[in-house]
């Protein structure tokens, strides 16, 4: 194990850097909808608590808040990723135009629906969230279509992210198409996973799972630091990766790549205190996978990687870093 800092000088000029660097997001798109409001009293009908409504939010969820995040770091997106014929697809849609994100590859779906997620916030704390949804996997067409678009803008991009949320983006075709066009272009591919089989990605560079995601892939639980090395060593070895990022909540996050050997280096969690993780897990792949296309190292773009995330988990919503407040942060 070892514990790296990064100076204040090559962290401000990689993010320097991040206007002039493009990543591809490709994957689930989702539409987060936030209920806030306060509990005063029980239900006289069930058990449950009465929520008043106060406000409402539309929020940009999903592979969209990778987006989001890496155009709010000051960097160039591309998205890929399919909506249904729906209101909700056509909100995504105008909203990821207006931040000029290139919305050229969302392909809209006839019959299917756009991801909703419903959260009901009161007082800070979730109460209940209820999803609106399809699992089925997309079409033939729409994932020959992305593949089209993506080769079309290879010569762009210096990362792509793969953000799995197991919507029926990310296929075995799709991850096919992906490793015919990266290739050996030195595009870096980063995997936010869903699946327990991390087989499915080879081929890619960095896997980032949370430490459930990366115990249920191990086959065994992650307990203690003991079982969170062994944990991210057997993936790194069986699956081929350059690297592996386990993002550990409020413990931080633990870097696993090839050198000599094996090396293992954490960073500990930067929060001071935690409001809400909902999307600090896109967060955390957008900005890694945006230093990386700024020229950062693994450890480089983990530290940046780690330092966005603790800003995130202190806000409360589906929320988004930008890079003043990152540069602040130092």
């Amino acid at each position: 194990m070892t514990k790296r800092t990064l100076s204040r000088k090559r962290a401000l000029e990689i993010m320097d850097n991040f206007p002039s660097a493009a990543v591809l997001v490709v994957g689930d798109l989702m539409v987060d909808h936030f209920i806030w409001g306060r509990v005063s009293r029980i239900s006289p009908e069930a058990p449950v608590p009465v929520v008043d409504v106060q406000t409402e939010d539309v929020l940009l969820g999903g592979s969209a808040n990778v987006m989001n995040n890496i155009l709010a770091m000051g960097g160039t997106v591309y998205g890929l990723g399919v909506v249904g014929r729906d209101d909700m697809g056509e909100r995504l849609l105008a909203e990821l135009g207006a931040r000029g994100i290139v919305t050229d590859g969302i392909i809209v779906e006839e019959d299917r629906k756009t991801t909703l997620k419903t959260r009901i916030v009161a007082h800070g704390q979730q109460v209940v969230r209820f999803d609106r949804e399809s699992r089925r996997p997309v079409t033939a067409e729409s994932t020959n279509r992305m593949i089209t678009i993506m080769d079309a803008l290879k010569d762009r991009l210096g990362a792509i992210v793969i953000s799995d949320y197991g919507k029926g983006v990310v296929t075995t075709a799709l991850m096919e198409g992906i490793r015919g066009i990266v290739g050996r272009r030195g595009i870096v591919t980063c995997v936010d996973p869903k699946r327990n089989d991390f087989s499915f990605y080879r081929g890619v560079d960095v896997i980032t799972p949370n430490h459930h995601e990366a115990g249920r892939a191990a086959g065994y639980e992650i307990t203690d630091r003991r079982s969170l090395v062994r944990a991210g060593r057997d993936l790194l070895m069986a699956h081929d990766f350059r690297a592996v990022l386990i993002t550990r909540g409020e413990e931080g996050m633990s870097l696993f790549e090839r050198s000599d050997g094996i090396e293992h280096t954490e960073f500990a969690a930067q929060a001071r205190e935690v409001f809400d993780v909902t999307g600090a897990g896109d967060t955390a792949i957008g900005v890694f996978a945006l230093s990386l296309a700024s020229g950062a190292t693994f450890k480089e773009a983990a530290f940046l990687s780690n330092r966005a995330a603790g800003i995130a988990v202190g806000k409360v919503g589906t929320a988004t870093v930008t890079r003043r407040e990152l540069k602040k942060s130092l």
